[in-house]
């Protein structure tokens, strides 16, 4: 029986696109957009369920567009906390989505959605991560060069006239994409840790970005593989083990003696 393959493809799709978004997240120093649209897929969701249209599709386009405001809400007026306006709009439209459910009389499992079900994937959801994936070494193949100096310097890549504006709108599309991509795997609030920790792994001590990047894809696709395997064995759900593994990664090693 094979019947596990395709979560197994799911899982390792999932472990290799997450954390090249995540690196890239980290290079600008922009991590919590992951965390916001993460949150902010819901009201998308929501309204696309209602229009039977592709739950995906709503939530990339949700989570985008709270990217947006929250940049817009940052720059008038000046002087606000990038942060703070940040997670207002992620508590904004997480209620808004939680408003939305019993308004338009929509079923959503929350608890998938939070945590992922790795076996129910299927042949759509491993389509949407391919494009996602694709779409992503894209952006990076084209851009990398200004997406290094974008990270380093902000103000001096505009300055040289590098377009930051449209850089950050791919950014933002992109992390989108992986994070409604990752729903079926490991949900949208465990997928953060996905993105992160093998990020910060493979950036330690990388001389390039896309050293860093290969390094954090690789150790990504051993977690969310492997953690779905062991899930299997133990019976238990592959989402949080995911999680846990991932914050496992950042322990210490124990010293010897």
């Amino acid at each position: 029986m094979t019947w596990w393959l395709t979560p197994l493809l799911m899982a390792l799709l999932t472990g290799l696109l997450a954390p090249l978004s995540g690196t890239l997240l980290l290079v600008q120093r922009r991590v919590l957009l992951g965390n916001l649209i993460s949150h902010a897929v819901l009201p998308g969701l929501a309204v696309a369920v209602a229009l039977k249209l592709s739950p995906l599709l709503g939530g990339a386009l949700s989570g985008l567009l709270a990217v947006l405001l929250s940049e817009r809400l940052f720059a008038a007026p000046a002087g606000r906390e990038r942060d703070a306006v940040t997670n207002t709009v992620l508590a904004g439209f997480l209620g808004l989505g939680v408003l939305l459910i019993p308004l338009l009389q929509v079923r959503v499992d929350l608890e998938a959605l939070l945590f992922g079900d790795l076996l129910l994937s299927g042949p759509n959801d491993l389509l949407w991560a391919l494009l996602a994936l694709l779409l992503l070494l894209g952006v990076v193949l084209r851009w990398r060069r200004e997406l290094v100096f974008l990270g380093v310097d902000p103000q001096g890549a505009e300055a040289c006239g590098v377009p930051v504006g449209r850089l950050r709108l791919l950014l933002a599309l992109c992390t989108a994409l992986v994070v409604t991509t990752a729903m079926t795997a490991v949900g949208v609030i465990l997928v953060i840790g996905l993105m992160c920790a093998p990020a910060l792994v493979g950036l330690s001590g990388a001389v390039s970005l896309q050293r860093a990047m290969l390094r954090a894809s690789v150790l990504g696709a051993l977690l969310s593989g492997g953690g779905f395997l062991l899930a299997l064995a133990l019976n238990w759900p592959p989402g949080p083990l995911i999680g846990v593994l991932c914050m496992a990664l950042l322990l210490p090693p124990r010293r010897a003696g």
